[in-house]
C-alpha cells in the first residue's frame, strides 16, 4: 500500500510538472510565432479600457498566462509606456484570456497526448523553417499539457474514497469561503491558475467534488493568480504597485459578487451543462469563462473608480514618465517635410529634457540612496530609448521626401543629436548601476570623494542643459560656452583621478570604492563629450549659414 501511495504522489507531482512545462512551452511557441511583439501590441492598442480588455485577452492567449500578462503590464507601467487606466483594462482582459486554457483542457483528447507530443517533436527536430519549429513547439507543449493532466488525474483517483477529502469537499459545499481559501492558497503555491483549474476539472470529472464546492475553489484560483504580479511590483514604482493591486481588487470584488450569487450561479452552470451536453471538464471551463466575462463586464464601467481607490490605498507621487512621442504626426510628413522636421526637433528637445531629468534623479540617488530616484532614472532612460527609435523612424520617412539643402542639414543635425542624447541616457544608467553596486556591497566613499563627484556632476548637468538650450535656440555663444565647460570637465576628471590615487596610496580609500569613483567620473566625462557634440552641431550650422 505504501508503494501505491508513493506512486500516486509521484504521478501527481510529475504530472503537475509536465503540465506546467507544457503551458510554458506552448506559450513560448505562440509568442515566437506572433513575432515576439507583445510589448508593441500592448503599447499601441490600449487607448481605452475596451481595447485594453481585448488586447489583454489576446496577449494572454498568446503567452498562456494571465500572471505573465499582468507582470508585463507592471513592467510597462513602471517604464512609463502605459498609464494606470490603460493597465486596468489589460488586467481585466488577461483574466478573460486565461479561460482559453480551461476550454482547451475541456476538450477530451487525453488519449492523443503522446501522438501530439511526437508530432511536435518531429516538427522541432526535422524542420529548419522557424515557423514549423514554432508550430512544433506549440504542439509539443499542448501534448505535454494533456499528458500531464492525464498523470495528475490518475494520481487523484483515490481521493474519491479518502474520508478526509470527502469531509473537506462537504465543508466547502457548506462554507463556500473555505473553498475560496483552498483555491487561493493552492494557486499561490503552484503559481498557475491554469494548473489549479486543470486539477479542479480532473476532480470534478471523477466525481470527487460537487459543483457547489468546486465553484468557490474556482473563484479562489483567480485570486491566487494575482500573487505573481504582486511579487513583480514589490520593487517597482508607485504606478506599478497600483497596477498589481488593481489585479487583486478586481478578482476579490468578482469573487465577492459571485459568492453572494453562488446558488443562482450554480443553477445556471447546471443549466448550461444540461442544455449544451457538456462533459464535466468543459462545465468547469464554461463556469470559469462566465465568471471572468461577467466580472469584466460589471467592472469595466468603473475603471476610473478602481484607479481612484488604488491611488488612495497606495499614496505617493506617481513617477509615471510619458514614454510616447507627442509631436510626431505621420500625416505631416508627406504634406510638409519642413513642418515635420520642426516636429522631429521638438520631440528631440523633449528627449533632451528627459535626459536632464534623468541626470538629476541619478544625482539624487547617488546622494540619498533612495530607491525611488533609481526607479525614475531607469524609467526616464527607457523613455529616451523609445523616443530615439520613434524619432529615428520618423526621420527615415522624412528623408524619402525631397529636402532642400538647409532641411537636409537640419535632418542630419537632429539624427546626430538624438544619438548623443540617447548615449547620455546610457551613461546615467551606468551611474545608477554603479550606485546600486555601491549600496549592495556597502562601499563607502570618502567625504572628499563625494564632494569631488558632486562638483563634477553639477558642472556636467549645467553643461548638458546649456548644450540643449544652444540647440533649441541655435545660440552660437552658448555653444562656445559648452565647449569651454567641457574642457573644465576633462580637467576635473584628470585631477580627480590623481587625487583618488593619492587616497589609495595613503590607505584612506578602499579598492572597491576607487572603482566606483573612477567609473562614475569616467561616465560624467563622456556625458560632457556628448554635450560638446550637440554644441558643435550648432557651431557647424552657424558657420555653414555664414
Amino acid at each position: 500500500m505504501e508503494l501505491d501511495v508513493q506512486t500516486l504522489i509521484f504521478q501527481f507531482i510529475g504530472g503537475l510538472g509536465i503540465f506546467l512545462f507544457g503551458i510554458k512551452y506552448m506559450g513560448d511557441g505562440l509568442q515566437k510565432a506572433a513575432g515576439d511583439r507583445l510589448r508593441e501590441i500592448l503599447d499601441k492598442f490600449t487607448s481605452n479600457p475596451f481595447m485594453g480588455v481585448l488586447t489583454g485577452a489576446i496577449v494572454t492567449i498568446l503567452i498562456q498566462s494571465s500572471s505573465g500578462t499582468t507582470v508585463l503590464v507592471v513592467g510597462l507601467v513602471n517604464a512609463g509606456f502605459m498609464t494606470l487606466r490603460q493597465a486596468i483594462g489589460v488586467v481585466m482582459g488577461a483574466n478573460i484570456g486565461t479561460t482559453v486554457t480551461a476550454f482547451i483542457i475541456g476538450i477530451d483528447v487525453d488519449e492523443y497526448a503522446l501522438p501530439i507530443i511526437a508530432l511536435g517533436a518531429f516538427l522541432i527536430f526535422f524542420f529548419k523553417n522557424k515557423k514549423f519549429t514554432y508550430f512544433g513547439q506549440v504542439l509539443f507543449g499542448l501534448g505535454a499539457l494533456f499528458y500531464g493532466l492525464s498523470l495528475m488525474s490518475d494520481g487523484m483517483k483515490p481521493l474519491r474514497s479518502l474520508q478526509a477529502f470527502q469531509d473537506l469537499t462537504l465543508s466547502m459545499s457548506e462554507i463556500p469561503l473555505l473553498g475560496v481559501v483552498v483555491g487561493t492558497l493552492f494557486t499561490v503555491i503552484v503559481q498557475s491558475s491554469s494548473a489549479t483549474i486543470g486539477i479542479l476539472q480532473g476532480l470534478f470529472d471523477q466525481g470527487a467534488i460537487a459543483l457547489d464546492a468546486a465553484l468557490p475553489v474556482l473563484f479562489g484560483d483567480n485570486i491566487g493568480t494575482t500573487i505573481t504580479a504582486v511579487l513583480a511590483a514589490l520593487g517597482a514604482s508607485v504606478a506599478a504597485k497600483r497596477a498589481a493591486l488593481t489585479h487583486v481588487i478586481f478578482n476579490l470584488l468578482g469573487t465577492t459578487i459571485f459568492l453572494i450569487l453562488l446558488i443562482p450561479f450554480t443553477h445556471f452552470v447546471e443549466f448550461l451543462q444540461a442544455q449544451l451536453d457538456l462533459n464535466p471538464k468543459a462545465t468547469i471551463a464554461f463556469a470559469h469563462g462566465t465568471f471572468n466575462f461577467t466580472n469584466t463586464f460589471i467592472q469595466i464601467w468603473f475603471v476610473g473608480i478602481l484607479a481612484f481607490i488604488v491611488t488612495k490605498i497606495i499614496p505617493g507621487e506617481d513617477s509615471y514618465v510619458d514614454a510616447k512621442p507627442r509631436h510626431l504626426d505621420p500625416l505631416i510628413v508627406q504634406q510638409s517635410p519642413s513642418v515635420a522636421l520642426g516636429q522631429a526637433k521638438e520631440e528631440s528637445l523633449r528627449m533632451g529634457q528627459l535626459a536632464i531629468k534623468g541626470l538629476e534623479e541619478t544625482s539624487n540617488y547617488l546622494n540619498t540612496k533612495q530607491q525611488k530616484h533609481s526607479e525614475v532614472a531607469l524609467s526616464l532612460e527607457s523613455a529616451i530609448n523609445n523616443l530615439d527609435r520613434k524619432i529615428t523612424d520618423y526621420l527615415a520617412k522624412i528623408s524619402s521626401s525631397s529636402l532642400t539643402e538647409s532641411e537636409g542639414k537640419l535632418h542630419s543635425s537632429i539624427v546626430d543629436n538624438i544619438r548623443d542624447i540617447e548615449r547620455i541616457g546610457d551613461h546615467f544608467e551606468n551611474i545608477v548601476e554603479l550606485v546600486d553596486y555601491k549600496i549592495s556591497n556597502k562601499v563607502n566613499l570618502t567625504e572628499q570623494a563625494m564632494e569631488d563627484l558632486n562638483e563634477m556632476y553639477n558642472l556636467t548637468q549645467i553643461t548638458v542643459k546649456q548644450a540643449l538650450e544652444a540647440y533649441e535656440n541655435s545660440d552660437h555663444k552658448a555653444a562656445l560656452e559648452v565647449i569651454q565647460k567641457e574642457e573644465k570637465i576633462d580637467s576635473m576628471e584628470r585631477n580627480y583621478r590623481k587625487k583618488h590615487i593619492l587616497r589609495l596610496n595613503e590607505g584612506v580609500c578602499s579598492g572597491s570604492a576607487g572603482i566606483v569613483f573612477v567609473d562614475i567620473i569616467s561616465n560624467l566625462e563622456r556625458i560632457g563629450d556628448h554635450a560638446v557634440n550637440i554644441a558643435q552641431e550648432v557651431i557647424g550650422k552657424e558657420n555653414n549659414n555664414e
